[in-house]
């Protein structure tokens, strides 16, 4: 079930997506402004990320080791991301679903949280992070990750007093590990007119692997040629050029089918991108070359077992990530839309 409308931001009943290419969806995105990459990646180098995975990592430890939906440590995980947003001013809800797990044969209730800023419900920009992990450990690259870069993200926008012309949604998945249930749960719940009034989403999964690169969603379909919807082109853009102007290496990433929280969106229509360090494939020695690291070992050798913990992060790939998704989120939350 969901939150009553007056306790959500979502105001429609649950209805199935309109299919890949629907006429509703935005057919563009306009391009956006690059000046300022340098000082945000400045501003995020001094930002504190590592507070959020300690937050996460001690949530894991008091909860048999995982934070995965509908566990004791999915909710205290929640608490905490809710205690942050509510600390940097925002009004964050829980949309609840439940889904059945077959391998306990129960029914598991658990939520996505949803945080709005000011701007243009029209044009609303979803940002997202999966906040679960899976069951054999804390999940602190995956996804823990992806949620500290939210969060800061959120309270950096905040702190700094920007006024969105379009409303940034800032939404932490519940479920993602089951089978992207949370945020399949909140696309689904859309009408036909928040489809269309979604201008975009950004998708965070895994942005701190130990022997990781810094990947981009192709967006224009020129590396693997599976384009993502219109408009996909740009976000894909946008983030490249945010890491040329900082002088970091950036490589493309495919869309994978049932890969992470973007999928849902990709088929409804809605322009997407988003960031990426890289799981259990092995690093390429072209890899090397542009990110360093160890040729033909995992990027991350604890994708989905119990020492995805606290350790097993690259600090600088954090910020790195962070920063681009700041960056990301701000230039287009302040494009002018038409109406």
């Amino acid at each position: 079930m969901t939150l009553p409308a007056e306790e959500s931001p979502l105001t429609q009943p649950a209805r199935p997506a309109p299919p890949p290419g629907a006429p509703s969806a935005p057919s563009t995105v306009a391009a956006a402004p690059k000046a300022t990459a340098r000082q945000v990646f400045s501003a995020f180098t001094g930002r504190n990320l590592i507070q959020h995975l300690e937050a996460l990592q001690k949530a894991a430890d008091e909860s048999g080791g995982n934070r995965a939906s509908g566990t004791r440590g999915y909710e205290a995980s929640a608490r905490y991301v809710e205690e942050q947003l509510r600390a940097a001013g925002y009004k964050p809800v829980r949309q609840v679903f439940t889904y059945r797990d077959e391998n306990r044969g129960t029914d598991v209730e658990t939520f996505n949280i949803l945080a709005d800023t000011a701007g243009s419900a029209q044009h609303t920009i979803v940002v997202g992070a999966h906040l679960d992990s899976v069951r054999r450990g804390p999940g602190i690259n995956d996804n823990g990750s992806g949620v500290a870069a939210l969060i800061e993200t959120a309270r950096w926008m905040a702190e700094t007093g920007i006024q969105p012309k379009n409303r940034v949604r800032f939404a932490f998945w519940g479920a993602e590990e089951v089978d992207l249930l949370g945020s399949q749960h909140y696309v689904d719940s859309l009408s036909n007119g928040e489809i269309a009034q979604t201008m975009l989403n950004l998708n965070l999964d895994m942005v701190a692997s130990p022997n990781g690169g810094l990947f981009v969603h192709d967006g224009d379909g020129s590396s693997f040629g599976d384009a993502g919807p219109a408009g996909s082109d740009v976000i894909e853009r946008t983030f490249l050029d945010y890491f040329a102007q900082n002088g970091l290496a950036a490589a493309p990433t495919i869309f994978e089918n049932g890969d992470s929280d973007y999928w849902p969106f990709l088929k409804a229509g809605i322009p997407t991108g988003g960031l990426f360090t890289g799981d259990d494939d092995e690093k390429t020695a072209e890899q090397v070359q542009e990110f360093g690291g160890v040729e033909n070992s995992e990027y991350d050798a604890c994708y989905h077992r119990a020492c995805d913990d606290i350790s097993n992060i690259d600090r600088q790939m954090l910020h790195d990530m962070a920063g681009a998704l700041g960056y990301v989120t701000v230039a287009f939350a302040m494009l002018p839309r038409p109406d």
